[in-house]
């Protein structure tokens, strides 16, 4: 029992050595009493326990490195020691593409896309997709990467031959705390989207979760950048996620969008959800959806009128609204049987078929800003679906976005050769 104590004291004295140490590394709190970022109090809300503030520990989980820039200029670094290979080879970033610490990286590196991993689950009950992006990262997608990459076969554009990415480490999550955690990630995305590229757009933060409360700061992030109700917001779900109070929370991931809503960032008439079913949202749900201007296509209305044409509405309802685009992606839109590594399965969802065109158009038509994939919980999947069709979503994003920095605008686009054989 003594080293057990030992040990413990000496783990809490370094972790304060440390922490005393990096005084002067970058934190991503946010000031509670500032109008522009604080949430709204009502009444009967209030903090039931309150934090220990003077714990030397208090903000480890959101303190930068001060020593990120020592020694180097700023820049993307290629951490692999070879110029390629198949996907089971290499360190595993993101799809093995060299790593990114700071904003100055970003802006040297001129950067497309950084991708971010964010492993929030308290908002979902502390379930596993804090595992989401670590599992993402070691993808068993077999698919080449580097020198190695091969194009997307269907519309023969390469995004890692278009697109300069990265692989930006983990926003900061406080583990214990969803609440805390909201201000933090919101900043650390708000710094992605306000760098600027060379040709004046700016850098699109990708992130991969995580629990579904990442919308909330993912979204309000974007909007800091962009402008509050500039951000349309497609969310691909199962469920609608815009419950007011559970429980007295006000957020996790079942409340988000009511949140954005709440708080001004996005309007109601700026969503368009895809893909709902099961039974969540009720009668009264879908009626205050109505009532705050949403377009939203459930499953029922695909059983109705076919996938193609509700398809067809979401693209060009996309394209009608504010000039920039977030699509937030919970895998449990589609149906378990592809992405049963997940907190809240239902039956009857999309199939890879039906999802990975309309994202790659999507990404290709319509001036995208930010993508999130979330409720990734890999260790409830008995196989390796989840993560192979959730590496699969986020490269058919990666191509429209190429696909659009390489101004090929035909809607629907697919290179002639993959779909005709011309030998008529």
């Amino acid at each position: 029992m003594k080293y057990s104590a030992l040990r413990t004291s000496l783990i809490g004295l370094v972790v304060f050595v440390l922490y005393i140490g990096h005084a002067n590394a970058l934190f991503f709190e946010h000031d509670p009493d500032d109008p522009d970022t604080k949430a709204p109090m009502r009444e009967g809300e209030k903090a039931v326990i309150p934090l220990d503030t003077k714990d030397p520990v208090y903000n480890v989980w959101q303190q930068t490195r001060d020593d990120l820039m020592d020694g180097r200029e700023p820049g993307p670094i290629n951490i692999q020691r070879f110029p390629g290979g198949p996907g089971f080879m290499g360190i595993p970033t993101f799809f093995k593409l060299p790593i990114a610490l700071t904003p100055e990286d970003l802006k040297a590196g001129d950067v497309d896309v950084a991708i971010v991993g964010a492993y929030t689950d308290m908002g979902g009950g502390g379930r596993g997709a804090a595992w989401g992006p670590m599992a993402f990262r070691a993808s068993p997608s077999v698919s080449g990467w580097g020198a190695f990459s091969m194009d997307h076969m269907l519309t023969l554009v390469n995004p890692f031959d278009e697109l300069t990415m990265v692989d930006y480490g983990d926003a900061p999550v406080d583990m214990l705390s969803t609440e805390r955690s909201m201000p933090a990630i919101r900043e650390f995305i708000r710094q992605i989207a306000a760098v600027k590229k060379s040709d004046g757009s700016h850098v699109i933060p990708l992130i991969i979760g995580g629990d579904h409360s990442l919308m909330y700061p993912d979204a309000a992030g974007l909007a800091d950048v962009y402008g509050k109700g500039n951000v349309g917001v497609i969310h691909f779900d199962a469920h609608y996620d815009a419950t007011k109070s559970l429980f007295g929370h006000l957020i996790s991931h079942g409340q988000p969008v009511y949140r954005l809503i709440e708080e001004g960032h996005v309007p109601g008439k700026n969503f368009i959800q895809v893909g709902l079913r099961g039974y969540y949202p009720d009668e009264e749900s879908f009626v205050w959806m109505q009532e705050q201007g949403f377009r939203y296509h459930t499953m029922a209305e695909v059983e109705k009128r076919g996938w193609d044409e509700v398809m067809e509405d979401i693209i060009r309802e996309a394209k009608d609204g504010p000039e920039y685009l977030f699509i937030s992606f919970d895998i449990d839109v589609m149906d378990p049987a592809y992405t049963p590594g997940t907190g809240t399965p239902e039956p009857n969802g999309l199939t890879p078929r039906e999802t990975f065109p309309l994202i790659r158009r999507l990404c290709a038509e319509s001036n995208v800003v930010g993508f999130e994939l979330v409720e990734l919980l890999p260790y409830r999947a008995p196989g390796y679906e989840t993560v192979l069709n959730s590496d699969r979503i986020v490269r058919e994003c990666l191509v429209g976005i190429a696909m659009r920095k390489k101004g090929i605008a035909d809607e629907h686009y697919l290179a002639p050769l993959t779909v005709d054989d011309d030998q008529d």
